[in-house]
């Protein structure tokens, strides 16, 4: 059978698998391992099982749980609820001050988590109800809070980008400092866009009742709430770039601060060690099994010879470097209506790595191309992860077509954001080709 069939066969019998409803871990491995069977003997199990065990212990993955555990100590500490009560202080008074405010926090939140679920679902608890009491449109509170969390996998720590620059040989220290700058600058847009629609139409975001607004005094007290956040960002930040710690050094000091932070906080309890490590360990699982699933579906596409392949049909693209990233972005689109974006950089990764250095494109600089790329996979249905998320925790009177219109604007802010990048690819690669330490 013809390279050209199997890989379409591959590509194919996966896309069944996941609209069957399988777990995207367990359809990856079930069509790597029966295609590995198909072109080779059975000892071939032997490679998948040495590969098997080569992720799911492999030491440079290990910052993923630790990470995840400060995200989880952060959610549970209470963290989130100071920061809010804190915004609503300062800003609560502006037109659009809550949602505003809402992206502010979301991206505190997001340099502390590194997960966009935990930024979504935390601030959908605590912003939308506030906001919708206050007399917000819905259309500006679920959006604000859907395209906020997309922050918590661009702005460092982030899982995905951890995994992206395991995938591609490349610093994750560097890639981090790429995405702070493009995180700031994205955190500015949707703040800026939130600001002027909502001053031409104050309707859709009215500034807290007079009766609400609190005195210079509790303003400055409420500002305590930011102190041991931006001080645990510091310390990671500081580890990591002013080449005190590696990544995972960095991770068991942000761990470490997440405990003291629930201390402080007086929510550090047994039961609570208890349930942080459980969540831990439950979602370190899932993403390790997603690795080795996604390490089996790629070994497939390299003994069927798809890999090679596709390579070469990327190579001959028209307009060259240009027609290879317009398809690239034409996979990430579809692929994100299927998949989650773990599973996304581990199929496409092997394929599209070499054609990305040989057409002279910068590594960072396309890691925080496919970063954005998939913080519009978040929210753009069907399978945007944070509109499930905005709908798990939205009144049921509002309806799903409310929330889906509500992120719109923002995914153009998205759209305007990649195109800077392309026209101004410095935003990404200024920083890290100045950090000597890294």
């Amino acid at each position: 059978m013809s390279v050209e069939i199997l890989t379409i066969l591959l590509f194919v019998s996966l896309l069944v698998l996941l609209m069957f409803g399988m777990p995207i871990a367990f359809a990856m491995g079930a069509v790597g391992i029966l295609f590995c069977l198909f072109a080779f003997d059975p000892p071939i199990y032997w490679r998948l099982y040495n590969d098997f065990i080569y992720t799911i212990s492999d030491w440079a993955y290990l910052p993923i749980p630790l990470f995840i555990f400060m995200a989880t100590m952060l959610e549970r500490s209470g963290v989130a609820e100071d920061l809010y009560h804190m915004m609503h202080n300062w800003v609560g008074r502006f037109a659009g001050g809550l949602a505003m405010g809402t992206v502010f926090i979301c991206a505190i939140l997001a340099a502390m988590v590194g997960l966009s679920g935990v930024t979504c679902i935390t601030m959908g608890i605590f912003a939308l109800p506030a906001m919708l009491k206050r007399g917000y449109d819905s259309s500006i509170a679920i959006g604000s809070i859907a395209a906020g969390g997309t922050l918590g996998i661009l702005i460092p720590p982030s899982i995905l980008m951890i995994i992206y620059a395991i995938q591609m040989g490349i610093s994750p220290a560097k890639l981090f400092s790429a995405g702070y700058i493009v995180g700031g600058i994205l955190s500015l847009l949707f703040i800026i866009y939130i600001g002027i629609r909502t001053g031409l139409q104050p309707r859709l975001g009215p500034p807290v009742p007079k009766d609400e607004r609190v005195s210079w005094r509790e303003k400055f007290i409420s500002l305590r709430a930011v102190i041991l956040p931006l001080f645990l960002i510091a310390i990671v930040t500081i580890t990591i770039f002013g080449g005190i710690g590696t990544v995972t050094e960095s991770a068991t000091i942000g761990a470490a601060g997440s405990v003291l932070c629930a201390a402080v906080n007086r929510k550090l309890t047994w039961k609570q060690i208890k349930e942080v490590n459980y969540e831990t360990l439950k979602l370190t699982c899932m993403i390790l099994f997603i690795l080795a699933g996604a390490m089996t579906f790629t070994r497939a596409y390299v003994v069927v010879g798809s890999m090679h392949y596709l390579q070469e049909l990327c190579l001959m693209m028209p307009f060259g470097k240009w027609g290879f990233f317009i398809l690239i972005e034409v996979v990430f689109l579809v692929l994100g209506c299927f998949l989650d974006p773990f599973g996304i950089i581990l199929i496409t990764a092997p394929t599209f790595g070499p054609a990305i250095v040989a057409f002279g494109f910068d590594p960072i600089w396309f890691g925080i191309i496919f970063v954005l790329s998939m913080e519009m996979a978040y929210i753009t249905p069907p399978v945007g992860l944070n509109l499930f998320y905005m709908r798990s925790v939205t009144p049921s009177t509002i309806s799903t077509a409310i929330i889906y219109r509500s992120v719109v604007p923002f995914v153009l802010i998205l759209i305007l954001m990649l195109l800077l990048l392309v026209f101004f690819p410095q935003l990404a690669t200024w920083l890290p080709d100045r950090i000597s330490a890294l």
